[in-house]
């Protein structure tokens, strides 16, 4: 629970801060992107685009958020998708993946799921 706690004050000082949490960033993709927490897994995957990567690190957010795209926690499912869409806007190689997942997010009957399939299209058409 403690880390778990750690990891969401992370996260959130991350959007605020980034500069103070940069030097920590590779805890975001080490063993705590693996946890079987989701609710460790949702701060991981909605901090990782808030951050610089080299190419071999990217490889791995990138990793992280495609298995997370598919996991069974709904938030974690939408944030990992945003986050992936994020990352879609500089590498149009992610693009296919995202609207594949944003047109199944949409169909899934799922008013969360819909909801940021909606806000992360909004996104890509601007």
């Amino acid at each position: 629970m403690v880390s778990q706690r750690a990891l969401d004050l992370l996260e959130k000082l991350a959007h605020e801060y980034p500069d103070w949490v940069k030097p920590h960033k590779r805890l975001f993709i080490g063993s705590l992107a693996d946890s079987d927490r989701w609710e460790v897994r949702l701060q991981v995957v909605r901090a990782l685009p808030l951050f610089m990567w080299t190419a071999h690190e990217r490889r791995r957010v990138v990793a992280i958020l495609k298995r997370d795209i598919a996991h069974t926690q709904k938030f974690v499912k939408a944030w990992a998708l945003d986050s992936l869409a994020t990352f879609a806007q500089e590498d149009a190689r992610l693009r296919p993946i995202v609207l594949r997942y944003l047109r199944a997010f949409e169909r899934s009957g799922s008013k969360a799921l819909a909801a940021r399939a909606r806000r992360v299209r909004a996104r890509f058409a601007s």
